[in-house]
């Protein structure tokens, strides 16, 4: 594997920034960066506009809907749980599969006095931050507005699986819980074979796999 990312500093990501993903550049992997969120569903950037164009209608403004529709901001979608729809269908090849590597993950949790609150997760086990990977989608050279201060970009997107939540996951957050890869064969099967061989891969770990950082 080829590094493109130089000296990749640790810390948290957060949804429309930067994180390292593996995926294929031709016949090599490599450890790249894009931007987390794939494009949102081409009805939910209209359904937006509307909603816009029909602010600026409400105040007197001139609407000139295919101008807004084509700078309405996406700052895009983090998490992939429908792989059954059309709009992800395309992304679901091997060329477009990416592995999100990951030491610990979070999800909104609230403290004892009902404020949020984070509740981080980790692969259990004696190591304190052992290595695992989400199965991720990936498109390159994407052109949209993410910000409207920032306009029109062309750049490299990512979004991981989501799926049921397992135990430890399911008490913080029973909507979902990220697709996980811990295994070397789960790993290169989820890079290299067809979807129909891989899609169940797309299930929860199962319960004790994952414990909650400085528990």
């Amino acid at each position: 594997m080829r590094s493109t990312v130089g000296n990749l500093a640790p810390g948290d990501v957060y949804p429309d920034y930067p994180a390292p993903i593996v995926r294929w550049e031709g016949a090599e992997r490599i450890l790249a960066s894009a931007r987390w969120g794939m494009p949102s569903s081409q009805k939910m950037i209209f359904d937006n506009a509307t909603k816009r164009a029909d602010k600026l209608r409400a105040k007197g403004g001139a609407v000139d809907f295919q101008k807004i529709l084509e700078f309405e901001p996406d700052s895009g979608t983090t998490n992939v749980r429908n792989t059954s729809s059309s709009h992800w269908r395309p992304h679901l090849s091997p060329a477009s599969r990416c592995l999100v590597p990951f030491t610990a993950f979070s999800e909104p949790g609230r403290d004892a006095a009902g404020k949020y609150q984070p509740v981080w997760f980790k692969l259990a086990g004696d190591e304190p931050k052992p290595l695992a990977f989400f199965a991720g989608i990936h498109l390159q050279a994407h052109t949209s507005v993410r910000k409207i201060k920032t306009g029109m970009e062309t750049i490299d997107v990512f979004a991981f699986l989501t799926t049921e939540p397992n135990a430890e996951v399911g008490a913080v957050h029973p909507k979902a819980m990220p697709v996980i890869l811990t295994q070397t064969d789960e790993i290169e099967a989820w890079m290299t074979a067809p979807w129909e061989t891989v899609k169940t891969l797309q299930r929860p770990l199962p319960d004790g796999a994952l414990a909650i950082l400085n528990a």
